[in-house]
């Protein structure tokens, strides 16, 4: 089969609230994500000799700890299949921003090679294979906007409408395990009591204590307030956005991104690039 070449978008949490916690001591959330038109590019070259490998491209993360091999060994372990792959990732998804690169190349290296590899696994298989690599793999395999609750992989398909994001991506990578270890986060937002959300409902939990350890991320919502009240932060940070009608609008958000920091602008997408592979 020919080599693959597919994207991995990266994500954002229109809201996170933290519900509670659960024996094991991992945290119950509640959150709406969504995915971008923008992202990581990942390139798949199958081989028949059952080895896995990187090659080239991002040299950022060391190869054992990249989720996008570790999801190629995962699926042939649970597969028992013989075939190998090389796998490059092409990375734009600012590292430890908040907006799920690792997860989403994790799932579209899932999705690809159920693909490359002709094993035909259905979509809920590579979920449960996915969620041992990350609690927003999931999401990125389920293939549309997302309410989900547990710790990422209770999930309910959503539609929402399109929407231009502008994003401010301060240059910190925040450490998601220091975030919900810190004794200030907020671990009892109430349960949702409905699946239609509204512009600018809820917040992010973990936006205070992330913002009060980088003081960059309250320097990028301050500059995004000044456009839109509704600026928060995506997941447990760095990056922080706000949504508006128009590119224009979006584009218009950005002009003044503090220095040191990445401006962008997105769109929202209804479905994953890589929706058909399951």
């Amino acid at each position: 089969m020919q080599p693959l070449t597919v994207a991995a978008p990266a994500k954002l949490n229109l809201f996170l609230h933290v519900t509670g916690r659960r024996e094991d001591g991992r945290h119950l959330l509640e959150t709406l994500f969504v995915a971008l038109d923008f992202g990581d590019t990942i390139g798949l070259a199958r081989r028949e000799d059952g080895a896995i490998q990187r090659v080239g491209g991002w040299q950022g993360v060391a190869e054992e700890d990249d989720l996008a091999v570790r999801a190629a060994r995962a699926l042939q372990a649970a597969t028992g299949c013989r075939a190998g792959v090389d796998i490059t990732v092409t990375k734009r998804i600012p590292v430890g921003g908040g907006m799920g690169g690792g997860s989403s190349d994790a799932a579209s290296v899932l999705l690809a090679l159920n693909r490359l590899w002709n094993l035909d696994l259905p979509r809920s298989r590579l979920i449960e294979i996915g969620l041992a690599l990350g609690a927003d793999v999931p999401f990125f395999i389920l293939g549309a906007p997302a309410f989900a609750r547990g710790v990422g992989e209770v999930l309910r398909p959503l539609t929402l409408p399109p929407m231009w994001i502008a994003l401010i991506v301060p240059a910190v990578n925040v450490s998601t395990a220091e975030i919900f270890a810190a004794p200030q986060l907020t671990r009892d937002t109430p349960s949702a009591k409905i699946d239609i959300f509204s512009e600018g409902y809820g917040r992010n939990d973990l936006q205070d204590v992330a913002a009060a350890r980088h003081p960059e991320i309250g320097a990028a919502l301050t500059e995004l307030r000044r456009h839109s009240p509704h600026a928060r932060m995506t997941g447990s940070g760095s990056a922080v956005f706000a949504s508006f009608a128009s590119g224009e609008l979006a584009r218009g958000a950005v002009v003044a991104t503090p220095p040191g920091m990445q401006g962008l602008i997105a769109r929202t997408l209804s479905r994953h690039p890589l929706a058909a592979f399951a």
